[in-house]
């Protein structure tokens, strides 16, 4: 019965990860909105940032200033891998416990134009497309993200703060609320509340 249900749900994974609406893509994962102005940073200055720790946008250097972290702890946190399973992470995210963990998780921080509409399912996708090859990254779960993200802190609608999954890991309010302290974390939590039971995976 179980590799009835693990194929159906990687079947829908699968599906999931690559259904990419047509007017968007990966090439801004972040967005930043206050007001009525908005700072985007391109995916290409992000790998900048991976690779050398050095922001080359204003708006994300302002980001990794404002997380609570140096950015050298920043481009190692977002870089780390963890290892999971694709159907042991399907499960977790299309779950009713799931579901309210990618709700609570996209706060602030969600799709540029349809917004909270399709938060769960866009973040969702990123997550479960970068976990096929059995390994996650905050790095990895945003170049998945479907469509272009934004961090809204907008007429007292959104704040612009987000849930770290992780409260007691994190200190003082930047580190518990940024956008860059939440990427860290992120990819941890969806490990540890992937993890399949053994008799699932025997």
């Amino acid at each position: 019965m179980f590799t009835h249900l693990a194929t159906g749900i990687l079947t829908g994974a699968f599906l999931a990860a690559f259904a990419t609406p047509t007017e968007a893509g990966t090439k801004l994962p972040v967005r930043w909105n206050t007001g009525g102005a908005v700072w985007s940073v391109t995916l290409k200055e992000f790998k900048t940032f991976f690779e050398t720790s050095k922001a080359t946008n204003r708006a994300l250097d302002a980001g990794v200033n404002k997380s609570g972290w140096t950015s050298e702890e920043i481009r190692t946190g977002m870089i780390k891998s963890y290892g999971v399973d694709v159907i042991g992470v399907s499960r977790f995210l299309y779950s009713s416990d799931g579901i309210e963990f990618l709700k609570d998780q996209t706060a602030s921080y969600f799709p540029y134009w349809r917004m909270k509409k399709t938060a769960v399912a866009a973040l969702r996708s990123a997550i479960i497309a970068d976990s096929i090859d059995g390994e996650i990254s905050s790095a990895g779960i945003m170049t998945a993200l479907p469509v272009h993200f934004r961090l809204a802190d907008t007429c007292g609608t959104y704040t612009g703060s987000q849930n770290v999954c992780a409260p007691n890991k994190c200190q003082g309010d930047a580190q518990c609320t940024s956008l860059m302290s939440w990427y860290v974390f992120l990819p941890a939590c969806i490990q540890a509340n992937s993890q399949l039971p053994e008799t699932a995976v025997r």
